[in-house]
């Protein structure tokens, strides 16, 4: 008798589809109503740095240099109060095969799925990572299938993700294309069931362990070259991985005293899964739509328990608008022959503010760059932006309102940071812990995992559990 695959069985079946997928139990994680052993569970992966070093450098992932940004520090400079502006430096991540850092996430996935005997890999995502398993997959022979949110109701798709489509079939795999909404998860866990694929995804420990040899090869590349850390690491934020995995090796590098900086581009007023607003946006990652909604809830990923946890790391969480990135990503390849696209400039940007409040001693990192290419690049952005409505004009950043417009910085001086308030963040990532798991009373175990998985103390979660009158 055939399987019924209605929507609703398939998502009843949601956690054995999973399992099955991903090869992890999950449940001998858990240890109270709301705290997991999330060591434990990163353990899992069953590699250690050194190990996973070696798998990367079997595919030619990883070991991407470290460049000065003398050009822009110098403009930087200009700008900020005397004594003031930091050292710039990037990791050109373009360098991976796939032309992003999210190949250590795949490296990783690919490998285990073709270590554990399956034959292919799947992956729900319209970004960088989709190529990202597509080339991983053609280099340890395995098939792979890319599922997209790729298209509004009227069938008309943004230029970077039909851009990022292209680049996953050129690697050979095969991409599954659908407009924006619910169907997505559907149709993944549906994907998985009928081939028996590994659940490539970007939030299983083994993805974000790739991405800790980033973090590591930035301590030890700065310390060879400059004799010491840097001093701040910005990192682009969505989904919480890049900058979960990166601050993780910069610990297991020693590197401790380092201020990790979250930045996602402001879209503030726009719904993800909007189909009326999902093309009035020139970002399909990196951007507030996934940074908040993942940084106060990280389990709303794909799997039972997300390994992607930014909270626990970041120091400061600081956002950008549309048009300062789009003026950054010119100024890059203007000031220092360097083309990238403008998804991975978003930390860039942030930095180029931040370097501005820093001493001149000082040093900051922008911790990964994406390759650029047709439907990547600012101009078919912005042609996009305008036949949607989107008014593009040059002015003041501070004036821009997303899904109206957007404006290019007629000064650099005007491109700023602005900080997301962490605390408003880390309550409502507890709000978030309660209301899924319905308790009425914490555990001394949950409340210890909260402090941890909020990077605060026990006192501050207390006090929220008041407000929220919960006993402990």
């Amino acid at each position: 008798m055939s399987k019924d695959m209605s929507y609703r069985a398939v998502m009843e079946r949601k956690n054995e589809i999973m399992k099955k997928a991903v090869g992890i139990d999950y449940e001998k994680f858990e240890t109270d109503s709301i705290a997991f052993n999330y060591e434990k569970m990163m353990r899992e992966t069953g590699y250690t740095l050194s190990e996973m070093q070696k798998i990367q450098a079997e595919v030619g992932v990883g070991n991407t240099p470290i460049y000065e940004l003398k050009n822009l520090t110098k403009l930087a400079r200009k700008l900020a109060p005397k004594g003031k502006g930091a050292r710039i430096f990037i990791k050109d991540e373009a360098a991976n095969p796939s032309g992003s850092y999210k190949a250590r996430r795949a490296s990783a996935s690919v490998y285990h799925a073709k270590k554990k005997g399956y034959k292919g890999v799947i992956a729900a995502t319209s970004g960088n990572y989709g190529a990202a398993v597509a080339s991983q997959a053609a280099m340890r022979g395995l098939k792979c299938i890319i599922v997209q949110e790729c298209y509004d109701s009227r069938g008309i798709g943004q230029p970077e993700i039909i851009e990022k489509a292209r680049k996953c079939e050129a690697y050979g795999a095969e991409v599954v294309q659908l407009t924006v909404g619910p169907e997505l998860f559907y149709t993944f866990l549906k994907l998985l069931e009928e081939t028996g694929y590994f659940n490539a995804s970007l939030y299983t420990p083994y993805g974000i362990a790739g991405v800790e040899t980033l973090g590591y090869e930035i301590a030890m590349q700065f310390r060879e070259k400059e004799g010491r850390d840097p001093d701040v690491v910005v990192a682009t934020n969505a989904g919480g991985g890049n900058l979960t995995g990166t601050a993780r090796g910069l610990i297991k590098a020693g590197a401790t005293e380092v201020k990790i900086v979250g930045a996602s581009v402001n879209l503030k007023g726009l719904h993800m899964a909007s189909d009326t607003q999902f093309n009035r946006k020139s970002f399909t990652t990196g951007h507030t739509g996934f940074g908040i909604p993942f940084a106060t809830w990280p389990d709303r990923s794909d799997v039972p328990r997300s390994a992607a946890r930014s909270l626990r790391y970041m120091d400061r969480y600081v956002t950008v608008n549309q048009g300062e990135v789009f003026y950054i990503t010119e100024a890059l390849a203007q000031l220092e022959g360097l083309e990238r696209g403008p998804a991975g400039n978003t930390s860039l940007a942030a930095a180029f503010a931040l370097a501005q409040e820093l001493d001149e001693d000082k040093m900051i990192l922008v911790q990964e760059t994406e390759y650029t290419g047709a439907g990547k690049h600012i101009q078919p952005q912005l042609s996009f932006a305008k036949e949607n409505g989107i008014e593009v004009i040059v002015g003041n950043p501070d004036e821009e309102v997303p899904g109206k417009n957007i404006i290019l910085p007629k000064e650099p001086n005007l491109i700023k940071v602005r900080d997301i308030d962490l605390n408003k963040i880390k309550k409502s990532y507890i709000k978030n812990c309660i209301k899924h798991t319905k308790v009425d009373k914490v555990s001394e175990t949950d409340l210890k995992f909260l402090a941890e998985d909020t990077n605060s103390s026990e006192d501050f979660v207390i006090k929220v559990l008041n407000e929220l009158d919960i006993k402990y």
